[in-house]
């Protein structure tokens, strides 16, 4: 009878899926770690037949980077030196109780089977546990589970089949495990030996002035929306309006042009229109519309629309959602992928809904023939469906997170499989003295998808008469308004995420890290949006940059006017804003002196180190090529930037300095 040991990568994951392939595993405790237990039972594997199991887990990562002795002393060395100093790898002193049971486990089994997430970092994990269990029994054979969720069927068919560990995505993560450490450490020390007596500290412990390669590029988002709010300049411009009661129904007309920003110009086209008196219908046009139902769901949706209307940070979203993975509710949250594969059978996840008190009819409505297949976006990261419900929960028993997060996943889910909503839009054109004037006007004929998701609006606007091509009428009324444009906000969460995303800064399974981050480093603050409060001094980099007000008559949101701060606002209120703090404005405004095209607060250097991982994950280049690309390009900017350090010190100056004593 074989021997096998499996290894979760956290608690909660052994204990699930033990249960599942025993029927009730007899736990036995770890000493000094009543969190860990180790389950045995006997389970007989497609490829082992029947087996002796331990199955036991890790907490995330085992194993550290860490310079040598010496290097670890900020006096030790120079902090350029740590761009080549020696490094080790070693267990945490928190893990070693870990790493020991597995060692102890190891020597009476002849399987390690690892059970880590199936993603980047699960696979480094998957392979530190490997050494750690070779070390003890180097005969061991090893393999690792492919599962992207822990319901009982689906673990069964990952115990049978299962795969080897991917070394090249493990290596990517030790490429980017090392980069952090030199890089972090190099530019931390660098600025905080430097720029540490300018600011001033709270207590007797200095400030230590943190730097990390995706940090800067997100705090350099935060900062680059902040100052142009700052230095905005309301402009004055001059628009049209016409209107036209036609059978008892007042029909708002809006100028093709927009606005325009000269009031002369403005006011001659006006008279041409009040002598020309009367206006021609040049195009009457009815045509079926549809908005479409949302796409299947991704980490980066999940975190930007969790933001905007869920009242939650990115960071708490995403806790949620790993609760709810964890327990067995949803499917695996750390997915790049937008559509579902073929194979999968989506109505019976969709039959588990519906015993729902709230939404429970609109899944037995897709079963009884309304259901559709989702539509297909363009991601495919071949490891991980998108997000859905995986089994029904009553959200009365869970915490309050975890049931808006769940409520969403389900809602998106059986949104997408149901049918777009259908509507009739009618357009009409005239021509008004030379100029074009358009009313639109929706009828919305069956909602659908609507029904159920909550977070889409589309409704039924003005409902326009009958008009006929070449029909001539006289305006009830013309007039001419002007207004200001107006600042754009503050950027909010839903918007960062998604410059980080384009940018390709961190990945959908750290950037909600990063942002809550920059706030611990006091590099930011982050605020309910539209809360106009001004803050003061070193907490905040000041109030909002006085926004123009809309003058008279209806201004149409000017040239970089609040379009994308209203669409994100989704007036679902709780959206968090983020304002720089006065060192976080004054950090990214001095890199970008010391070197604008390199500057550590663009996401240039970092796109790319991005780009190189996915290169190794794919075979095309190796770990070491990566550091070693890396290591140069940064050391290039480091050298620049100790030579012009003086730069930096100005910059903090500036805003730091002044801002306290001022």
């Amino acid at each position: 009878m074989g021997r096998i040991l499996c290894v979760a990568e956290k608690p909660s994951i052994a204990k699930a899926v033990a249960n599942h392939l025993s029927g009730g595993a007899r736990a036995e405790d770890v000493r000094g770690l009543p969190w860990v237990k180790n389950y045995k039972f006997d389970y007989n594997f497609h490829r082992w037949g029947p087996s002796s199991v331990t199955f036991t887990c890790v907490a995330g990562h085992v194993k550290q980077l860490e310079f040598h002795e010496r290097y670890k002393k900020w006096m030790g060395c120079r902090p350029a030196d740590l761009f080549e100093a020696p490094v080790q790898t070693f267990i945490a002193d928190d893990k070693k109780i870990i790493a020991k049971n597995i060692e102890t486990q190891a020597r009476y089994a002849n399987v390690l089977f690892i059970w880590t997430d199936c993603d980047r970092e699960g696979e480094h994990i998957g392979a530190e546990i490997r050494e750690i269990a070779l070390k003890a029994n180097p005969n061991m054979q090893v393999c690792r589970a492919r599962f992207s969720n822990i319901e009982r069927a689906h673990i069964i068919n990952a115990a049978r089949n299962p795969v080897q560990l991917d070394e090249l995505q493990a290596n990517a993560v030790s490429a980017r495990i090392e980069l952090d450490l030199r890089l972090g450490a190099a530019f931390t020390r660098l600025q905080t030996l430097s720029l540490q007596s300018l600011i001033p500290q709270q207590g007797e412990q200095g400030k230590v002035i943190s730097y990390g390669s995706c940090q800067f590029p997100t705090l350099g988002f935060v900062v680059d929306r902040y100052l142009r709010v700052r230095n905005f300049v309301p402009e004055t411009f001059w628009y049209i309006k016409v209107l036209h009661e036609k059978e008892g129904i007042n029909v708002r007309f809006t100028w093709s042009r927009g606005h325009l920003f000269d009031r002369m110009a403005v006011t001659i086209i006006f008279e041409k229109c009040l002598i020309a008196k009367r206006a021609k219908v040049i195009k009457m046009q009815k045509k079926p519309t549809k908005k479409w139902k949302p796409l299947p769901l991704t980490t980066v949706e999940l975190q930007k629309l969790g933001s905007r209307f869920l009242r939650m940070s990115s960071q708490e979203v995403m806790t949620a959602a790993e609760a709810l993975y964890t327990k067995g509710f949803i499917s695996y949250p750390r997915t790049e992928t937008d559509q579902f594969d073929k194979g999968v059978d989506l109505k019976k996840i969709i039959e588990k809904q519906q015993q729902d008190g709230h939404w429970g009819a609109f899944a037995q409505g897709l079963m009884n023939g309304g259901f559709t297949q989702p539509r297909n976006g363009r991601n495919n990261d071949k490891a991980h469906p998108p997000i859905h419900p995986v089994n029904y929960v009553v959200s009365s028993t869970l915490a309050e997170k975890e049931q808006k997060v769940y409520e969403f996943v389900v809602r998106r889910f059986l949104a997408c499989c149901s049918e777009d909503a259908v509507g009739e839009s009618t357009d009409v054109e005239v021509d008004y003295g030379g100029e074009i004037f358009n009313a639109h006007g929706l009828i919305v004929l069956a909602r659908n998808y609507l029904d159920v998701y909550p977070y889409d609006r589309w409704e039924s606007s003005q409902n326009l008469p009958q008009y006929v091509v070449g029909e001539i009428f006289e305006p009830k009324e013309a007039t001419m308004h002007d207004g200001k444009t107006t600042a754009p906000g503050y950027l909010t969460e839903p918007e960062l995420i998604a410059l980080m995303d384009a940018n390709g800064i961190g990945t959908d399974a750290t950037m909600a890290e990063h942002i809550a981050k920059i706030k611990e480093r006091e590099y930011v603050i982050a605020r309910p949006k539209g809360r106009g409060a001004a803050i003061e001094g070193n907490n905040g980099a000041g109030g909002r940059g006085g926004r123009g007000g809309r003058g008279r008559g209806r201004a149409r949101g000017g040239r970089g006017g609040g379009a994308a701060a209203a669409q994100n606002g989704g007036g679902a209120g709780g959206v968090q804003e983020f304002i720089p703090t006065t060192l976080g404005v004054a950090l990214i405004e001095g890199y970008d002196k010391v070197g604008f095209e390199t500057s550590l607060s663009k996401p240039f250097l970092r796109k790319e180190m991005e780009v190189q991982m996915k290169a190794i994950c794919e075979g095309r280049s190796t770990r070491n090529d990566v550091v070693h690309q890396n290591l140069e390009q940064y050391r290039a900017v480091f050298n620049r930037t100790a030579q012009q350090i003086n730069v930096l010190k100005a910059a903090i100056r500036k805003y730091v300095v002044d801002a306290n004593h001022g």
